[in-house]
């Protein structure tokens, strides 16, 4: 009993020790329980709090017998979604401070692929190593961090899932480890001996492995019982590792250490340790002079059980790096080594956004409770995975300029963390559920130009510092959709008297609205079984779901009324018709208003009297029963409110038809062409391609698989009676299974002038196909040209065309004649830019359509903000500045027709 109890005391002893080492940070990831590793008297914590993302997943069964001793390695976290995920960490002791972070990784077949993964990892905004691991490895980066916390982000190549098992921090001496940048462990050898130590004997926990030579090096031991020896170096090497070491055979050979280089330009930091560990006799005499690559870096003379560190200054060389250990000419005794360290400098070239922009974003991200992937790590940096939904600058210091959290679900007030983005000069919060007042902070912000806050539930009154500022037309806010707002105090009050007399009425309301969602309810009901009898009927087609980010849920229009057939398509929407009612809504085909690649177009009214268009299947088409199925089937699911509206569909195999919302100002070629009355000015035309863009972007990012439209042009994106835009013809566009969002197809598709000149070569078609088509689009808006403009000559694209004009620097040449002395310069000058960007001839160098997004926001800001005719006289190349390499890669491509 007595002996049981003491065991037991033991172990608590063990778990409150490991509980407490301080400056420790121990994850085991993956796993579903913290617990105690008694033979490094390490205790390891869960995952939960450190990072966002990711599967508990466990290695194979077969591993379980070669791991037993290490239970640390038993689970691991996969990263399936998202291209970067991280783990964040928050020391006690914060910034300034040099620590040494590992990573563990063993692969162990969980997944059942007999094939471990390559990815990334970074540190913070900066890449680290690649991680290629056949069986167990670790990495080992010591870094001095600029903030309180330190992220370790797994970056997904398109090489396999990424995973990591275990992730370690410690603390380290801010005297030890000196080097600008991070250093990423190669070698950490303990001489002489084939025993690897870590923690408990390494205060530090660094891994040592050991290290024998089989030829004519010669081992020394010490078996003297000393304790705390090596406190008297702040690099705390273990006593068991200075203990052991190697020796020449004799004063007149050198010790060489060399390892093999992967590149010239690599930059090394060695710490070389020594300690005496035989007693020199009166007349021996032990000195060396160390040499890195042949040049004399320090003399040493060691002192009996005295340890002595070297640390070289950063050197490189080119296949091979040699550290020597040479007797000096009065040295009696062979030259030794007991430990040594090699590091390689890791570039850190990416400063972190702006801590206050970090620190408002996030605790945005954690009120609102946005889930959205790639909102993890820096916002800003690297340029490659800057989150979605919001643009940066390009200063050494990234600040977030710009920020659409539109259709996002947003709940509650206004959180007083937007104003920490004080950078902001565009910030959408439209369509959410957003309620209380406008707070007044929105007047601090020294950049902000445009506010959207339309389609909420905002009340009271509009501040009087934002009233002013929209007055002086230093801000455009936009307030449409929320009917509680008023802009006096005094109208306010009095609908809030009104309101205490209408005690019966409201009551009457509630009823009412009561009875009315048990109408909608029911009426989702009949929905729902009319779409299950369609799927049963359509079995093996095509499957789209409709993302579960924020962004993906369907938004009604402002109660403004900028859309079409508000409330009916509630109800009504997608419901089958009959091929007798196809026939009595288009009066039998009488009014052709179109006509595509499906079939005709026809002008339909249904019985309440709404206009409709109606596309039916021509008995010549290309396309058949499958195509059509497709597109019905898609466009069920898919809703956005600048993508045009599927209202009903019709299956009767001779009459297949799809019932439209009728968009009454046509397409947008039209009103380029001229063949309106209406002419658009320039911030309508960017409206328009801020319409046309959030509509793509919702194809691209918020469906699940992503949704290609593969025939984007002016054409096709359609204007209701308010002038909104909305992308018509994506019902036939093809889904995309693959990871790399990428289908390779042998069908022509899409329409000379924007099909992406790549397809014509490889006939490789993904996201940035329908960027480069809508660069096109972006450039007819500008000009007013089409996509391939024809002559008595012949044809050119209208790239070709552009192009030369945009070096030449003369606006005038460039832009529509019907909205000259209506534009702001820069602000064309940012169009083209963004417009260019999109058509550049290697798609990876296009940007991906939320960050064009973003962009043509700050245009119309710049539109807007300093109005119409202020900026007209600068048209000098100063303007194209930046755009150098953009046109040269232009003027390199063949023609894109």
């Amino acid at each position: 009993m007595l002996f049981e109890l003491l065991l037991i005391c033991l172990g608590f002893g063990i778990l409150a020790r490991a509980q407490n080492n301080p400056g420790f940070i121990s994850i085991d990831c993956g796993a579903l329980n913290g617990h105690l590793d008694e033979n490094l008297t390490i205790y390891y914590t869960t995952d939960v709090g450190f990072v966002e993302s990711g599967q508990n997943m466990q290695i194979s069964p077969k591993y379980f017998n070669q791991i037993s001793s290490m239970q640390r390695l038993l689970n691991l976290r996969s990263f399936p979604n998202g291209t970067r995920n991280c783990y964040t960490l928050q020391p006690k002791q914060g910034k300034n401070n040099r620590y040494l972070i590992r990573a563990s990784f063993l692969y162990g077949d969980y997944d059942n692929k007999f094939q471990g993964p390559t990815f990334d990892l970074y540190i913070d905004a900066n890449y680290w190593v690649t991680i290629n691991p056949s069986s167990y490895m670790y990495e080992e980066v010591i870094y001095y961090p600029s903030r309180d916390y330190i992220q370790v982000c797994l970056v997904n190549l398109g090489l396999g899932t990424p995973y990591i098992s275990v992730l370690e921090l410690r603390v380290l001496d801010n005297s030890t480890y000196v080097a600008s940048g991070a250093l990423g462990k190669w070698y950490r050898d303990n001489i002489g001996s084939p025993m690897a130590y870590r923690y408990p004997q390494d205060t530090y926990d660094r891994i040592w492995d050991g290290s024998t030579d089989d030829g004519d090096l010669l081992p020394i031991t010490n078996t003297t019982t000393i304790d705390n020896m090596s406190s008297t170096s702040a690099y705390k090497v273990p006593v068991e590792v200075l203990m052991t070491a190697e020796r020449t055979s004799n004063a007149s050979y050198s010790y060489r250490y060399s390892w093999r280089t992967n590149s010239s330009n690599d930059v090394w930091y060695i710490y070389i340790h020594f300690m005496e560990l035989q007693m020199v006799q009166q007349g021996q005499v032990r000195q060396f002079q160390v040499a890195i690559n042949g040049k004399a870096l320090t003399t040493v003379t060691p002192e009996y059980l005295k340890p002595v560190t070297v640390a070289s200054l950063p050197t490189s060389g080119n296949n091979r790096m040699n550290v020597t250990i040479t007797a000096m000419s009065q040295s009696t005794l062979p030259p030794f080594l007991n430990a040594i360290e090699v590091f390689h400098a890791i570039d850190l070239p990416n400063s972190p956004t702006h801590l206050d922009d970090v620190t408002g974003i996030n605790s945005i991200k954690t009120i609102y409770g946005v889930a959205i992937d790639d909102w993890q790590g820096d916002p800003c940096v690297p340029v490659f995975f800057i989150w979605s939904f919001l643009n940066c600058s390009k200063d050494d210091t990234p600040r977030i300029i710009s920020l659409n959290l539109s259709s996002s679900n947003l709940k509650g007030s206004i959180a007083t963390s937007f104003s920490s983005l004080t950078a902001l000069v565009s910030l959408d919060l439209s369509f959410n559920e957003l309620s209380g007042q406008i707070p007044e902070f929105f007047a601090d912000m020294p950049n902000l130009r445009i506010l959207n806050l339309s389609g909420n539930n905002l009340n009271g009154s509009i501040p009087a510092v934002l009233e002013k500022k929209m007055a002086d037309k230093t801000l455009q806010l936009s307030l449409d959709g929320n009917p509680n707002l008023c802009r006096q105090d005094s109208n306010c009050n009095q609908d809030r008297s009104k309101k205490k007399n209408t005690v019966v009425p409201a009551v009457a309301a509630t009823v009412g609205s009561l009875a009315l969602v048990f109408f909608l309810i029911c009426a989702i009901v009949v929905i729902r079984k009319r779409r299950k009898k369609i799927e049963e009927i359509n079995t093996g087609s095509m499957e789209v779901t409709a993302s579960k980010e924020p962004r993906s849920k369907e938004v009604s229009e402002p109660s403004t009324g900028t859309g079409f057939n508000e409330g009916r398509l509630v109800i009504g929407k997608n419901r089958p018709f009959t091929s007798a009612e196809v026939l009595s809504i288009t009066a039998t085909f009488r009014t052709v208003i179109g006509e595509g690649g499906f079939g005709n177009v026809f002008l339909g009214t249904l019985d309440d009297g709404w206009k409709v268009a109606v596309k039916v299947l021509s008995q010549s088409s290309k396309q058949g029963y499958k195509e059509f199925q497709a597109e019905a089937q898609l466009l069920m699911i898919v809703h956005h409110k600048n993508l045009v509206s599927l209202i009903g569909y019709c299956e009767d195999f001779d009459n297949m038809a799809l019932i439209y919302e009728f968009m009454p100002n046509g397409n947008l070629r039209q009103h380029l062409a001229g063949n309106t009355s209406n002419v658009i000015s320039w911030s309508q035309r960017l409206q328009i391609a801020i319409d046309a863009a959030q509509g793509l972007e919702y194809l691209h990012n918020g469906c699940r698989p992503s949704i290609i439209h593969r025939d984007l042009k002016t054409s096709n994106i359609l204007l209701n009676e308010n002038m909104q835009a909305k992308i018509a013809d994506f019902g036939l566009s093809r889904v995309f299974m693959m990871e790399d969002g990428c289908q390779i197809s042998t069908q022509p598709a899409g329409t000379p002038g924007y099909l992406d000149p790549v397809f014509n070569t490889g006939g490789n078609l993904n996201k940035k196909s329908d960027v480069y088509s809508f660069g096109i689009i972006l450039f007819e808006l500008i000009t007013g040209q089409p996509a391939i403009l024809r002559s008595p000559t012949g044809t050119i694209h209208i790239v070709k065309w552009v192009t030369p004009l945009i070096k030449g620097g003369n606006i005038q040449k460039i832009v529509d004649p019907m909205i000259h002395g209506q534009f702001n310069s820069n602000s064309i000058w940012k169009a083209i830019e963004i417009a260019m960007q999109c058509v550049q001839p290697i798609p990876v160098q296009r940007p991906d359509i939320n960050h064009v997004l973003l962009d043509l926001k700050e245009c119309l800001a710049t539109q807007v903000g300093r109005g119409k005719r202020q900026g007209m006289g600068d048209h000098s190349m100063k303007s194209t500045f930046g755009m150098t390499a953009s046109l040269e890669a232009l003027e390199l491509a063949p023609d894109a027709r």
